[in-house]
């Protein structure tokens, strides 16, 4: 899928969006989420050992975006398993609220990031929405900070709800917000 860049002809900044294999390049990805989510030297480092552990999982799956031959976005998930990390600190907030059955038989999109550069494109909703395409489950799953935001923007433009709110993960600075949608996501 490509994306034009400025112009409606073969541009150096149209976007491409592929398969991406992500324990090979995620150096480059983690390059684009520490600009486009700020992150230090550090925590690079523990998303690093998180990302290619998550890869290993059965049904990983990872698109990239990528302008000029260069990787300016990424987006990866997997099914959920109630017995991942991710699951169990989100799980209590969920089951308080009454949602926690969209543990099960949900695609849960792990990380979405693109450069800064080449955001409100249209990158992020084709990296998600392709991904989720090829996904066997009924619905999908995400957390995002829980502040008003393009991302959540884009979300709720996809048909994510909000399933709990102020959700705190340890060493997270800020509180998160799970949502949810059904699949195939809404379409313009």
């Amino acid at each position: 899928m490509r994306l034009p860049g400025h112009a409606h002809r073969r541009h150096p900044d149209d976007i491409v969006i592929g398969p991406l294999d992500l324990s090979a390049r995620v150096d480059e990805a983690l390059a684009v989420q520490a600009v486009a989510f700020g992150l230090g030297p550090d925590e690079v480092a523990v998303r690093r050992q998180i990302v290619l552990r998550h890869m290993t999982y059965p049904g990983a799956r990872a698109l990239g975006a990528t302008a000029a031959g260069r990787l300016v976005g990424f987006v990866y998930g997997m099914p959920n398993d109630r017995a991942h990390w991710w699951s169990t600190v989100v799980e209590p907030y969920l089951r308080a609220r009454g949602h926690d059955d969209w543990l099960d038989g949900s695609f849960v999109i792990t990380e979405l990031h693109v450069h800064p550069r080449y955001q409100h494109r249209g990158a992020g909703r084709s990296l998600i929405t392709t991904l989720t395409d090829g996904a066997a489950e009924t619905r999908s799953i995400l957390s995002a900070i829980d502040v008003e935001s393009p991302a959540r923007g884009l979300y709720r433009s996809l048909g994510y709800e909000d399933l709990a709110r102020q959700v705190l993960f340890p060493s997270a600075p800020k509180p998160y917000a799970v949502m949810g949608a059904p699949l195939p996501l809404r379409r313009r």
